[in-house]
This record gives C-alpha cells, sequence and structure tokens, in this order.
C-alpha cells in the first residue's frame, strides 16, 4: 500500500505509477532529501515532539541509505512514485516504526520545496565559478593582445581599428553580468521553505530558525502559501542560464566565422575540433557550433517552466512536478558548454597577421580623418562629405584610405596638412575616452577584471 493510501480501496494502477511518478529524475535530490530529513528530526527532537533517541536513529537509518545509493544498492521503485516515499518506506523498513514519525509536521510539498531549492543555489553558485574561471581566461587573453588589431564591426561590415584585447574584454563584461545574476538569484532565493507543511504551516510547535541554521538558509520564508507552490529560484536559474548561454553563443558564432578560411583569424586547437567522415581536409568548429546549438534549448527549457507556472492558482499542483527535468537538463547543458568554451579558448591560436590584414580591409579610419577635418574646424557634416571623396579615391586606387599619401589626401582638401596621420596603429591609440579601445583604457579595464577576480575569489 502506498505510504498515503489509507483512505483508498483499490491499489494505484500500473499506468497512473507510469504517469504519476518522479522517481526516475528527483532522486537527483537525494542529498539534499537526507540532508532536509536530518535537519528536520534533529529540530523535532529539540522542540519535544519526538525523543532525541528517535532523531538519533532516524539519522542513523537516512546515512544508511546514502550510502546505499551512492554504493548503487538502493531499489528505486516507480511503485514509490517519489524520491522522499522511496527514502521514506526504506528508513521505515530499517528501523521500524520510529521511521514513521519523520514525516511529522512536513508535507511533501514543503519537503520538494526545500531540496529543489537547496538543489538549484548549489547550482547557481556552480555554474558562477565556471563564469569566473572563463571571465579569467578573457583577461588572460587580453593581456597578450593589446596591442594585436582587430576590424570593429557593426553590421559585420568593417567599421574601426580595435583590439584583440578589447573585443575580448567586451565578452568578459557580458560573463561578468551572468556571474552577478547568478550570485544575486543565490542571495535572494536563499530562504528555507520547510516548516511550511501542505500550505497553511503545523499546529506543531516547530522551529524553522533550526531548520534555517541546520541547512544553510539565511532566514525562513515568510509566507507558507505562496512558499509550497514558489519554483520562481527555478525560473530564475532556468533565465540566468539562458542568458549565459545567449552570450555563449556569440562568442561561438565569432569563433566559427574567425576560424573559416574567409577570415582566417584564429585557429581553434585539435583537442576541440571534428573532422569529417569523407572530406579529408575538414577540421570543423564543432564546439561552438554545439553550444550555438544548445543555446534553443535551454531556452526552450526555461519556456515550458514559465508555460507550467502561468495559470496555476495557490498552492501546490501537480504540474510542478514538470519543474525539474528542465533544470536539470539546463544546469547540465550549461556547465559543460561554459567549461568546454574555456578550453577552446584558451587552446585557440590567435592569427595576428590575419587580423591586420583585414584592417586593411574597408577603410577603417574614415572617420579619422572626418574627426580630424572637424578638429580643424569644419562642420562635420563637410568633413564627411571630404572624407566620402578620399574613400572613392582610394577605392579608384585599389588601396586603403590609410595608405593614400599625404599629396593625395591634400588634393581632395586643402585643409588637410602634414599632421594627418590615418594609420591603424593611431586610429586605435586616439581613441581615449573611458571605456574606449586605446591601450592604456584596455590596461584599465584589465585591472578592473583582475580586482574583480580577487575580489570574488570566494
Amino acid at each position: 500500500m502506498k505510504l498515503w493510501g489509507g483512505r483508498f480501496s483499490k491499489g494505484a494502477a500500473k499506468l497512473l505509477d507510469e504517469f504519476n511518478a518522479s522517481i526516475m529524475f528527483d532522486k537527483e535530490l537525494y542529498i539534499e532529501d537526507i540532508e532536509g530529513s536530518i535537519a528536520h528530526s534533529q529540530m523535532l527532537a529539540e522542540q519535544g515532539i519526538i525523543t532525541q533517541d528517535e532523531a538519533d536513529k532516524i539519522k542513523e537509518g537516512l546515512l544508511k541509505i546514502k550510502k546505499e545509493i551512492e554504493n548503487d544498492e538502493f531499489i528505486w521503485d516507480i511503485s514509490d512514485e517519489d524520491l522522499h516515499m522511496a527514502i521514506e518506506k526504506r528508513l521505515i523498513e530499517l528501523i521500524g516504526d520510529t521511521g514513521k514519525k519523520l514525516h511529522t509536521a512536513r508535507s511533501r510539498n514543503d519537503q520538494v520545496a526545500v531540496d529543489f531549492r537547496r538543489w538549484s543555489l548549489k547550482r547557481n553558485l556552480e555554474i558562477a565559478q565556471k563564469i569566473k574561471e572563463l571571465i579569467e581566461t578573457f583577461v588572460n587573453i587580453a593581456k597578450e593582445h593589446k596591442n594585436t588589431l582587430l576590424p570593429g564591426m557593426t553590421h559585420l561590415q568593417h567599421a574601426q581599428p580595435i583590439s584583440f584585447a578589447y573585443h575580448m574584454l567586451a565578452y568578459a563584461n557580458m560573463f561578468k553580468r551572468d556571474y552577478e545574476r547568478f550570485i544575486e538569484s543565490y542571495k535572494r532565493n536563499n530562504k528555507n521553505p520547510l516548516g511550511c507543511a501542505a500550505l497553511a504551516g503545523t499546529p506543531h510547535p516547530i522551529d524553522r530558525n533550526k531548520t534555517t541554521k541546520a541547512l544553510g538558509f539565511d532566514e525562513p520564508t515568510v509566507n507558507c502559501l505562496d512558499t509550497v507552490s514558489d519554483r520562481d529560484f527555478a525560473l530564475e536559474l532556468l533565465f540566468n542560464i539562458s542568458m549565459l548561454m545567449m552570450h555563449a553563443s556569440r562568442i561561438s558564432e565569432e569563433l566559427i566565422i574567425w576560424s573559416t578560411s574567409e577570415f582566417g583569424f584564429i585557429t581553434l586547437s585539435d583537442e576541440y575540433s571534428t573532422g569529417s567522415s569523407i572530406m579529408p581536409q575538414k577540421k570543423n568548429p564543432d564546439v561552438p557550433e554545439l553550444i550555438r546549438g544548445k543555446t534553443g534549448r535551454v531556452y526552450g527549457n526555461l519556456v515550458a517552466l514559465l508555460t507550467v507556472m502561468k495559470g496555476l492558482p495557490l498552492a501546490y499542483n501537480k504540474d510542478t512536478q514538470e519543474d525539474k527535468e528542465g533544470v536539470f537538463d539546463s544546469v547540465k547543458t550549461a556547465l559543460i558548454s561554459v567549461t568546454i568554451l574555456n578550453e577552446a579558448l584558451k587552446t585557440m591560436t590567435v592569427n595576428k597577421d590575419k587580423m591586420y590584414a583585414a584592417c586593411k580591409k574597408g577603410h577603417l579610419t574614415a572617420t579619422d580623418l572626418a574627426d580630424y577635418l572637424v578638429n580643424k574646424g569644419i562642420p562635420f557634416r563637410e568633413a564627411h562629405h571630404i572624407t566620402g571623396r578620399a574613400v572613392a579615391l582610394a577605392e579608384e586606387k585599389g588601396v586603403d584610405l590609410s595608405d593614400l599619401s599625404i599629396d593625395e589626401l591634400k588634393s581632395i582638401d586643402e585643409r588637410i596638412g602634414d599632421d594627418v596621420d590615418l594609420s591603424l596603429e593611431n586610429s586605435m591609440n586616439s581613441r581615449k575616452s573611458l571605456g574606449a579601445t586605446a591601450p592604456e583604457r584596455v590596461e584599465e579595464q584589465i585591472r578592473y577584471f583582475e580586482n574583480f577576480l580577487k575580489e570574488n575569489n570566494d
């Protein structure tokens, strides 16, 4: 008979067991479930609801079950519905009627809420750590390439010369925001659901502050009705992962483009590339391609849980059993994606010459000529037209604007003097405003991230 089956005259149909059960995936939460039960039983003893001897027996039995699970000796039976019932049934088998007292002043509603919340909070910190390691890689690359010229682009068209370091630090900023989201979600959601029971609390004289301290929460939740049906912590985790994967997909797209023969800006390591089954010459960027593809997968998990939650009345509904598989999948996807992206970046080769050659296409210093003319007192719109004529001359001669001689530039407008410098290096070095690409500004950004990594080294 089910542990809840007292009012039923017939057993559950096998088909219902298959449809209703979550045990084959929620067993992922076994550590959190056992730790939560130990904390709960100890609190019951301290409050005089059960004896200390009973609490000790419960703890001993639960720790034995933990070993059975870790040694792959535990029997997961679909008829037990979920891991909570499976563990409680096994506990009763091990220690007898004392095991039946564990569920005093508790419901599966707050039990699953505390298990899943604690699991999710741990994953926030685990993913944040991986992001921090990725940021460190971007910073290390930047240190090596403060003077490596790269064509900065808008609309995927050559725009202005920047440094490769500057480009890498743009991604460091994206992933820093991701890191902060995971940490903020951890802090916001680190509240204890245990003791809320089914929805309205319990008449037993429990102390939720004791289980809060034992389980590492900051404080108990304040409304039990909200608590047992709240999955905001899971939705935040899914959203944070979606944002993280969107950023990972963006750098992946650039790695894919940069590694083509047409660009050749980077060469991915053989360790993180694959070949073709038919074309021996092929070297495929499967790592960034898979990251780009898996991004859609985590988006789907977020939308799925949002859809589950959007129409649920208070309090708990069985619909929320659909909360876990998508979260488990997205966490696994995020962890391996960030880890392998980090390794791919650390082992890639940066082809400086190819980047520099690309800077010689598209007249990247055109804005510099316009700015030069503005500094001579020429209105910007007039300077824009003068620069356009200079670009046309360079196109006619089949050279880059930066390769025109001073005499050729003077032939466009006599107000262009000998002091004009349209070199790529000057263009990059002249952009010294806060947050810009000049080497000294890039150095500031590197120090900014070094301080960030130092301050967040826990």
